[in-house]
């Protein structure tokens, strides 16, 4: 199974339907079942004090070192000004949780599933593979 690893809050936000669009600053062309990992990494600072962005989940929400959601990664649009200011205007919660600028990319997760059971797992950089399912991986 393909799994990415998330810092939190983020990997909890997708995993309570508030961010389904994750940025990065490199392109994909996987596309496909992607399981979503709240890396353990502890939440910087930034993102502590960040009160828009820590209004929108509870840190008893947060998931540390655990695979807690299932989805679909359907595209990975190159932003461009047009799109920055489409996720602007349009969807406030995407563009507080994520990087939006020109040049950087947007990868749509679609089809959300939470995990009955979090799958406990180290993480890795970068899209990495999970052999074997150790929980029930069923909502």
């Amino acid at each position: 199974m393909k799994v990415l690893s998330l810092t939190e809050p983020y990997a909890t936000l997708i995993k309570m339907g508030m961010k389904t669009i994750e940025t990065r600053s490199w392109k994909t062309n996987y596309r496909g079942e992607l399981y979503i990992h709240a890396s353990s990494t502890k939440m910087k600072k930034e993102y502590r004090e960040n009160l828009e962005l820590m209004n929108l989940v509870s840190k008893e929400e947060l998931n540390y070192g655990n695979i807690i959601v299932k989805c679909q990664l359907t595209d990975c649009i190159k932003m461009d000004d047009d799109y920055v200011d489409k996720i602007k205007k349009e969807d406030r919660n995407n563009f507080i949780t994520g990087i939006y600028e020109k040049g950087r990319y947007a990868w749509i997760l679609e089809d959300i599933e939470v995990l009955s059971s979090p799958i406990k797992a180290k993480g890795h950089l970068g899209i990495w593979n999970l052999e074997k399912l150790e929980n029930d991986t069923k909502k």
